[in-house]
Order: C-alpha cells, then structure tokens, then sequence
C-alpha cells in the first residue's frame, strides 16, 4: 500500500519502555524490582467486598452500571473528597470513575489540550504524560527537578531534588493551555512541600493554566510527611482536575479503577471523552472499592485505617531496601513517598563499562545486564526523562520496594554476592 496506514498523531511515541523491560523481567529476572505493582496479598477487606459482589445476591452487580461512576462509589468518592478538600463535591457532578488512573490521564489531556497548546511536564515523569499530550496535539515543555547533594554527608532524600523558581517561570506563557504535577512523584518518591505548590498554584492563576495533578500515590508518604492536595490551596479548585487510582490506595493494581475529582466545568468534557471512548467500567470492581471507600471513611485516621497501615508497612520496607543498596554502593535516594526508589550506580561502571558514542542511555544498559547476569529487574532513569534531558541522567536506576519481604531478601542476596564478586575480582 502506498496510502500510509499510521495516523500521525502516533508518530514518535510507538515505542514505550515497559514492554520491552516487563519482556526481559519475564524472561530472565529471579527478582523483579522492576515495574510498580505490589507482590503481597490486597487486603482482606477488600477482597471479601469483591466475593461479596460476586456471590451476594445483587445480579444487576453483573451488568452496566451508570457510565460516569457507579453511585455507591462516586457518592462515597465524593464524602472523602469533602473532608480532604474542605468543600462540598456533587458526586455526580464533580467525580467520574475511569478505568484505572491511566485512562483519567488520557480523557484529561484529551478534553483540555488542543493543537498548538503547550503543557509543562515536571522531569521526571511517568512516561505516559508526553505521550498522551502529543498524541492530544499538544506540546510538551519540560521543567527539570536538579539534585542538590546535602552537606552533611547524608544519604540523598527526594526532597533534595527541587525546581529552579526562575527556570519554572520562564515556561509559563501565553500557549501555555496546562501543567502537569505529579505528588508524590513516580520515579523519584518527592512529595511536593507547600511552598513548592504555592508556586506552582500563583503562576497557574496569574497565566490562567489548569493543572492535571495526578496524585495516585497519595496515601503513601513517610516519615511524618503530609501530602498537601493543589486544589485546596487559593485559586485552585476551579482549574484543578486531581486524578486517583484504587489499584495504589488499595494495592489492586489489577482492578483498573480509577477517578478525577474536580470543577463540573473542567469534569463534563472529561465525561464527554470517557463517554466516547471506554464509556464504562466494571461494575462489580467499583463495588468492591465503593465499600473499600465506606470502611475507610469510618476508619479514617485511625491506627487501624488501611490508609495509616499500609504506609507504615511500607516505610519499612523501604528502609530495609535503602540499607540494603547502601551497603553494596548503590547509593539509594531516599524518597519522601510512593513505593519507587532511585539509586545512584556510578560505583558500578567497572562493572559494565561505557560505550562512547552510544545511542543507548548508560542507565539502559545497566539494567539489561544486570537482568541477565544477576537476575534483578530494575527501570532505567532515563526513561522518565524528555529526549533532550535524558543523558544528564543516566547514572540511576529506580527500584520497587511494595514487595513481600521474601522478595527483597532474595534482592539483597543477589546484592550481596554481587558486592563479594567485586571485592574478590
């Protein structure tokens, strides 16, 4: 055929990271560190609110249920919203339901950018935001997060990667249709400070520019850490849409149930991509999560609320993995949230040495070879970088730590040999 076949909205963003490493993962991998999923069992709770669906009594649980959100779900959606925003929500109006926090993204950026827009993207990102903005016809611009190493001669903290105030405002301009914020941000665990937000929300009113804030990982901070939503500071609520996922709230990242919460003015052209596109989603899994939601909501703040327990299991887990890489000389960033940690491998070049003038990232191929010679699956930096930042950083690796102990001790033990091999060589 001489006609092209490919429309040219998909010029450029045919190749995506994940395939080809949950491919080498699955081929060679003994321990997968890689891609962000949780191996331990979701909670009984929820569970039994799924078996509860399936098997109870309702058969209309089996069939369409209302497109922009099930009503037991959006309306609780709505409660929770309430008190963490501190205003009223309509549930039909200022919630919708989508499938997975992944798809919230897609009608986002397909309901408020149009050609020729400009969006400004907070390097690093998850990959899926340039994208998605491209394939909308926009522009992406991009905004670096720079480390500052401390002084003390600790170990590096997320919050030790900040923006350049001047650098972020010289981006905002008359194009520019949005920003996109990602706290606590994936793959560097930085949970935004409030003075942090405060800027980013006084050039959004000052330029009149939505924000997208995807916010996915809001439960999981640390450290005494507060997770401070954008749309509840001054002037926000009106260009925000906050996007959330159950499959990070609820460690069923399998169920694809997400949600945007925000202004009716923002939220009906979202409706109306969703309603042209998935249209629905099941019904029984935002069932489960609708009670999910209920029990929590009556938990909330309470030391038994899943929303206080889990984050507590995961500090744990990350510190034992922060130690772990620490003591092997992969120098880990320690991140203020999310269940993602950045280590640094400059220590390790010996062991796969660098290609001048290769078109491959270092960090890229690092994380092959260390999949096929030591068998721990790992997600280069770099990946989550614009074309044009990408080689300021490929010395890091990001690493997964929502996994069952079990899991990292057999991490730490392949380290750990790893760590004798270089000595004794």
């Amino acid at each position: 055929m001489s006609r092209p076949v490919q429309a040219r909205r998909l010029e450029g963003i045919d190749k995506n990271i994940w395939v080809d490493f949950v491919k080498l993962a699955a081929t060679y991998s003994k321990v997968n560190l890689g891609q962000g999923f949780p191996d331990f069992p979701a909670p009984d709770f929820l569970t039994e609110a799924l078996t509860r669906a399936l098997s109870g009594g309702n058969h209309m649980l089996h069939q369409y249920t209302r497109a922009f959100g099930h009503p037991p779900l959006v309306e609780v959606l709505a409660q929770f919203f309430e008190k963490l925003l501190g205003r009223d929500l309509d549930p039909m109006t200022n919630v919708m339901v989508t499938v997975g926090a992944y798809q919230a993204l897609f009608c986002c950026f397909q309901a408020l950018v149009d050609e020729g827009d400009e969006v400004i993207i907070i390097e690093p990102f998850f990959d899926c935001y340039e994208s998605m903005v491209k394939m909308a016809g926009g522009t992406p611009v991009f905004v670096p997060l720079r480390p500052n190493s401390p002084k003390d001669g600790k170990l590096m903290s997320s919050a030790d990667w900040q923006m350049d105030p001047a650098e972020l405002a010289s981006k905002f301009s008359e194009r520019t249709k949005a920003i996109v914020l990602n706290s606590p941000n994936n793959p560097l665990g930085k949970v935004f400070s409030r003075g942090e937000l405060g800027l980013i929300a006084e050039l959004c009113v000052k330029h009149d520019v939505l924000c997208i804030s995807d916010e996915v990982y809001e439960w999981l901070v640390y450290d005494g850490k507060q997770h401070i939503r954008i749309a509840s500071l001054q002037g926000m609520w009106d260009r925000t849409v906050t996007i959330g996922s159950a499959g990070k709230t609820f460690s069923v990242t399998g169920w694809k149930v997400g949600w945007v919460v925000g202004p009716n003015r923002l939220i009906q052209h979202i409706r109306t991509v969703h309603q042209n596109s998935v249209y629905h989603c099941a019904t029984i899994a935002q069932e489960a999560v609708a009670q999910g939601f209920q029990r929590e909501l009556m938990l909330y703040g309470k030391p038994e609320s899943y929303f206080v327990q889990l984050p507590k299991e995961l500090q744990q887990k990350r510190d034992w993995l922060v130690q772990s890489l620490d003591d092997v000389g992969m120098k880990p960033i320690i991140p203020e949230g999310t269940y993602f940690l950045v280590a640094d491998i400059s220590q390790f070049k010996s062991d796969v040495p660098d290609v001048p003038n290769s078109d491959e990232p270092y960090d890229y191929r690092f994380t092959k070879w260390m999949v096929k010679n030591k068998g721990l699956a790992a997600i280069p930096l770099s990946a989550f970088y614009s074309e044009a930042h990408k080689n300021n950083y490929t010395n890091f690796i990001r690493f997964c730590f929502a996994k069952e102990d079990a899991t990292l001790k057999a991490a730490n033990d392949i380290l750990q040999k790893w760590k004798q091999e270089k000595i004794s060589s």
